[in-house]
């Protein structure tokens, strides 16, 4: 079986987690949510057996409880909070972006640890890149009312008209600074593309609904805590 992809940051705070990759031998018992492109974030203590809540996003201040979500090109984002005693997994698409997925899923952390923004610390999976994410103007108009100042400075031209190519990665860093975290505490990790290597990842974009999914997780309380 494939090893995951770990994250610097997250590795040197002592978390324990994991980004998905093809073949991944997946850990069992993670608490994840039924995905629906939302803002939802959900209780690690909703999880029963196979049942998942709906929800992209899932909480958790349960020491080693792990919680994940999964993506096939959308972001996987690994929240934790600088003690290492909630941890928080978000699934962040073009239409959770558009809606606020992001400010929710760090607004959840907050709530559940009782720790302000700038204590927290992110990672950001592997996800599509913009040498591969075309969206044509609807997708533009939608993010556009989200992101009025930011959307131009995640764009880059396309061959057709109507159409650009969306850098994800750049607007979930600029929620993620809207929502007061600091940039020193946010890994964007550079594992590449979902569409670009066949071999590592799965994409939907690249195979349709016969794709994969990669599964991404972080668990609370198993590192050094203050």
């Amino acid at each position: 079986m494939t090893e995951p992809a770990r994250d610097a940051l997250l590795t040197a705070a002592g978390v324990e987690h994991a980004f998905g990759v093809r073949d991944m031998r997946e850990p069992e018992g993670i608490c994840r949510p039924r995905q629906v492109h939302g803002v939802g974030i959900v209780s690690g203590r909703s999880c029963a057996g196979d049942r998942f809540p709906d929800g992209d996003g899932v909480v958790s201040s349960d020491p080693g409880r792990r919680v994940g979500v999964v993506t096939a090109d959308c972001v996987p984002l690994l929240l934790a909070t600088g003690d290492l005693r909630a941890v928080a997994a978000v699934h962040a698409g073009w239409r959770g972006l558009a809606a606020g997925v992001v400010a929710a899923g760090v607004q959840a952390l907050c709530a559940e640890s009782g720790s302000a923004p700038g204590d927290l610390i992110v990672a950001v999976g592997p996800h599509i890149g913009v040498c591969c994410y075309e969206v044509d103007e609807p997708v533009l108009k939608s993010l556009g009312a989200r992101f009025p100042t930011d959307l131009q400075g995640a764009l880059r031209s396309a061959s057709r008209p109507g159409h650009a190519m969306l850098d994800l990665a750049q607007l979930v860093r600029d929620d993620l600074y809207h929502c007061g975290l600091q940039p020193t505490n946010i890994s964007g990790m550079t594992q590449g593309c979902t569409f670009c290597e066949v071999d590592r990842f799965y994409s939907y974009r690249r195979e349709g609904p016969r794709s994969g999914r990669l599964l991404h997780f972080i668990a609370a309380g198993t590192g050094s805590q203050g």
